[in-house]
């Protein structure tokens, strides 16, 4: 069997990285990031990325570290609303940004692990998502041609995986990992907890090994919170 586990983050990383290249990132918001892969990216200091994740973390997290040490050249994201940086690097016109919606970048990323170059669909059509797309006539409706993604490599953030890579994502968690990572020549998972293979009931398993090239165990976590909201004490 194939050792797929690495003492950490910079090793499992060792030799994929190059200067310009394109990566695929799991995650939504701060829930089920590869934390200690987006710190060994940081770390290594290439740079001129181009990242397809659903958003670019928060200032100071996830990939808003790359932001902030300037190490991303374009960003394909649905949702960028809670950067600043992000924000301020866009409006300057130092951050290229193609927006996608975020149905039709969770399928342009399917699409891409799946082999399939390109799809239409409805979303977008009639507003500057479309602008520069082709545009297909099925049934008397319009559709505009959206192109898959295919990465150099992909990191994901992953719960529990046995030794030889099959993986199983928590709950909410689970959010972009599962595309991402059939997305990329190169997937490189960082999980909480690795078992024996055989394990893990095949029934229950989300990402099978054959996907997932090189692992790492990241735990212990903090959880961190992009917004804490309590509830104020009733008056007594």
């Amino acid at each position: 069997m194939v050792n797929k586990l690495y003492p950490d983050a910079a090793s499992a990383l060792e030799g994929l990285l190059f200067d310009g290249m394109h990566l695929c990132a799991g995650g939504f918001g701060l829930c089920g990031i590869p934390e200690r892969l987006i710190d060994a990216i940081r770390d290594s200091g290439v740079r001129d990325l181009t990242i397809a994740s659903n958003n670019a973390g928060v200032d100071g997290e996830g990939l808003g570290k790359l932001l902030r040490t300037r190490q991303v050249r374009k960003m394909i994201s649905s949702y960028v609303g809670e950067n600043k940086e992000f924000e301020r690097q866009y409006l300057a016109g130092e951050l290229e940004v193609e927006f996608c919606p975020q149905g039709t970048l969770a399928e342009r990323c399917r699409a891409g692990g799946a082999g399939i170059p390109g799809f239409y669909t409805r979303t977008g059509v009639g507003t500057a998502v479309a602008e520069g797309k082709e545009v297909k006539s099925f049934d008397g409706q319009d559709y505009i041609l959206e192109r898959g993604i295919f990465a150099d490599v992909a990191v994901i953030k992953g719960w529990k995986a046995d030794e030889s890579g099959n993986l199983i994502f928590r709950k909410t968690a689970r959010n972009f990992n599962q595309p991402m990572a059939t997305a990329a020549k190169i997937c490189v998972a960082e999980v909480e907890e690795v078992v024996p293979t055989g394990s893990l009931d095949p029934d229950a398993i989300h990402l099978p090994g054959i996907y997932v090239k090189r692992m790492i165990v990241g735990a212990p976590y903090d959880k961190k919170i992009e917004f804490r909201t309590v509830r104020q004490r009733e008056a007594v």
